[in-house]
């Protein structure tokens, strides 16, 4: 162990990725993918905070300080769960925990837009936003089962 390899405990020693995005996204697509769809996460949650009211108005919503509250905390809480997303997935080992718990996430917002919908809180092209949180949330527990099938110590190479 250096100066520059502090001692890590556990399955998933936190380290940044080699350097190299393209390398880095050739080397795994799906993971790349993943951490594209995080950081659209985290920009369209940074959104739904100071313009909540017009995004409530792009998905047929009504714009009442309530819903423009609770749809800013939705967005709040977006950001949260998308960078933490990106940031597993840019460790050299992800956190299967952090990638299931995600998965859940995308996979929840999905029945919570659809039963806006449903209930007329939303109209339907809102749930174009919904399917793509469900397909997200199958890739990420496909990605979830990869990990989780990979031996403890295995990593992106390069």
């Amino acid at each position: 162990m250096t100066a520059h390899q502090p001692a890590h405990s556990g399955r998933h020693p936190r380290k940044t990725h080699p350097p190299g995005t393209v390398a880095w996204a050739v080397a795994d697509p799906l993971r790349a993918v993943l951490a594209v769809i995080a950081v659209i996460t985290v920009l369209t949650g940074a959104v739904q905070v100071p313009f909540g009211g017009q995004v409530l108005q792009l998905i047929g919503a009504d714009s009442t300080p309530e819903t423009r509250q609770l749809f800013g905390t939705v967005g709040m809480f977006m950001v949260v769960v998308g960078g933490l997303l990106l940031h597993t997935l840019l460790n050299a080992v992800p956190s299967p925990e952090v990638v299931l718990w995600s998965g859940l996430q995308k996979t929840g917002a999905f029945g919570a837009v659809g039963i806006g919908v449903l209930n007329g809180v939303f109209a339907p092209v809102a749930l174009l936003v919904a399917f793509f949180d469900l397909a997200t949330g199958i890739v990420l527990f496909i990605y979830w089962r990869r990990l989780s099938a990979a031996p403890a110590n295995s990593g992106l190479a390069g």
